[in-house]
């Protein structure tokens, strides 16, 4: 079980990276073990210097590194077909004429869903070995903030479950 872990999150925007980090730092603090966010102390522009992070790791005593990262962005297009109600029952010809200017055709549309696929990966410090690793299609709704959150509580939830991370 990790004592101190590094977080790495890889976005393009550096607020996402910013709220994914200080997100995974928040919730695993909150379960005694200690986290620091990696823009907090690499450079933007050494933030994938593999050499950097390992030397920065050593010196902050971090035991373990995860990196967390939106693998790819999908979006799913469903058609909703036109649907026609027919009244069930005319009766008159004065109901039947009134039919006539009543909605009773809704056309069809198409519904567009969007996905995130994310991964996260933790690996040992001492030895680089993969000690953890998840994939999810997450729906995104919302803001990016909101749905980062939620992803985040997922993952360190599954963290828990897996006893890599004690429950206070």
């Amino acid at each position: 079980m990790p004592r101190k872990i590094m977080i790495i999150g890889i976005a393009r925007r550096p607020a996402n990276k910013r709220t994914l980090e200080d997100e995974f730092v928040k919730q695993i603090k909150v379960l005694g073990t200690d986290a620091v966010s990696s823009y907090a102390i690499l450079p933007d522009d050494k933030d994938s210097n593999k050499d950097l992070i390992a030397a920065k790791m050593k010196e902050l005593g971090a035991d373990a590194v995860l990196i967390t990262r939106i693998a790819k962005r999908k979006t799913v297009y469903t058609n909703v077909l036109d649907v026609y109600a027919p009244p069930l029952y005319y009766g008159t010809w004065q109901n039947y004429y009134g039919y006539g200017f009543d909605d009773m055709y809704s056309p069809g549309y198409v519904e567009e869903t969007k996905y995130a696929v994310m991964e996260t990966n933790m690996y040992d410090a001492g030895n680089d070995k993969l000690v953890f690793s998840a994939s999810s299609e997450t729906e995104v709704s919302g803001t990016d903030q909101k749905f980062i959150k939620s992803y985040v509580r997922v993952i360190v939830q599954n963290m828990v479950k897996q006893k890599l991370l004690m429950n206070k």
